[in-house]
């Protein structure tokens, strides 16, 4: 009976102590303490989940990356390594995943097509007559068959060299090498005559801006510094023959005329000669419309070679101005010029 008594007696020590020390227990449950640290009660590591303790499992930390909207993304467990790139913004059409396509390289879409030059002698013919006055009104150039006032730049020589399709041809057109101008030859230091009353634009080894390029000549330009090479280009007359076409005499040994100055046709602007890439005396005549639409395409190796635009201006063959030759002739002395027109 005694010994129940002192079990009792003790047993309500126990108890009233453990009420008293209730606060500072519950206190401790609602602090969190991390998973591997050290209990201060035991001394033991605490390795318990966070789902026994008394408040309830903790909230997950937020995600770096809350854009992100790939299901797999939000449903992986986070881990160290993980870093989703922020700029990754899948297509609606995309794969998810890690296995997901890639987009295709912009440099397989199909490139911008180039413009295919085109055989002006063949549109010549076609095209309709248009005055002089009313085409430079209209932003067009004049019609070859209405310019008048022309004569051969050399009084006697031979054609050796005509306008078109040329294996010599530095251009392009319709698929074959072309050659652009009219070359005539009678012998080195003959006189070389203006073929029409005009102001001269260029007189020298400078004329590439006034013949006619289709595109920047920086690259052609800062290449011919830096190698020196200003002295292998032709000596080169360009005239602006004052009906929207201009002249071109390239290969001439000296020039007498300079740019600013106002000639007549017959008046000499030099001697025959061979500068420049040439096989022999003679001149080079071109004549374009700067208001021409057309293209002649540089072939391709020219073009990479010299850094020259890859197009000019199409050209038109001077036999359409210049005074007819009898049939099957192609020596002078070449025929008088047609009268030029009245002002």
């Amino acid at each position: 009976m005694r010994r129940q008594s002192l079990i009792a007696i003790a047993a309500l020590i126990l108890g009233g102590a453990a009420v008293l020390s209730w606060p500072s227990i519950a206190e401790y449950a609602r602090s969190p303490v991390p998973v591997g640290a050290v209990h201060p009660a035991t001394g033991s590591p605490d390795a318990a989940p966070a789902s026994t303790r008394p408040d309830g499992p903790r909230s997950p930390e937020p995600t770096a990356f809350p854009e992100l909207t790939n299901p797999i993304e939000r449903t992986a467990s986070p881990g160290p390594t993980v870093s989703p790139g922020p700029t990754v913004s899948p297509g609606p059409t995309a794969s998810p995943g890690p296995t997901a396509s890639p987009a295709s390289p912009a440099s397989t879409a199909s490139p911008a097509p180039t413009p295919s030059p085109v055989d002006l002698t063949a549109e010549i013919v076609r095209a309709p007559v248009v005055p002089p006055g009313r085409a430079a009104e209209r932003g067009l150039p004049a019609d070859p068959w209405t310019l008048t006032g022309y004569r051969w730049p050399l009084a006697n020589g031979f054609i050796t060299g005509p306008f078109g399709p040329s294996l010599l041809g530095e251009l392009l057109v319709d698929g074959q090498p072309f050659h652009d101008g009219l070359d005539i030859a009678s012998f080195c230091g003959d006189k070389v005559v203006a073929a029409h009353d005009g102001l001269v634009l260029a007189a020298g080894r400078r004329f590439d801006p006034w013949i006619g390029w289709v595109g920047s000549l920086g690259p052609f330009t800062r290449r011919m510094e830096a190698l020196h090479r200003w002295g292998a280009l032709p000596i080169t007359v360009v005239i602006d023959d004052g009906n929207g076409y201009r002249s071109i005499y390239a290969h001439l040994n000296a020039v007498s005329v300079k740019p600013g100055e106002w000639v007549h046709a017959g008046h000499q602007i030099g001697w025959e000669g061979r500068t420049g890439y040439a096989t022999g005396c003679h001149v080079h005549y071109g004549l374009f419309s700067p208001l021409e639409s057309k293209r002649f395409a540089l072939l391709p190796a020219v073009h990479l070679r010299t850094k020259y635009p890859r197009f000019e201006i199409a050209r038109i063959d001077p036999q359409l101005v210049l005074p007819p030759l009898p049939h099957g002739k192609t020596a002078g002395p070449f025929p008088s010029p047609s009268p030029s027109p009245s002002p």
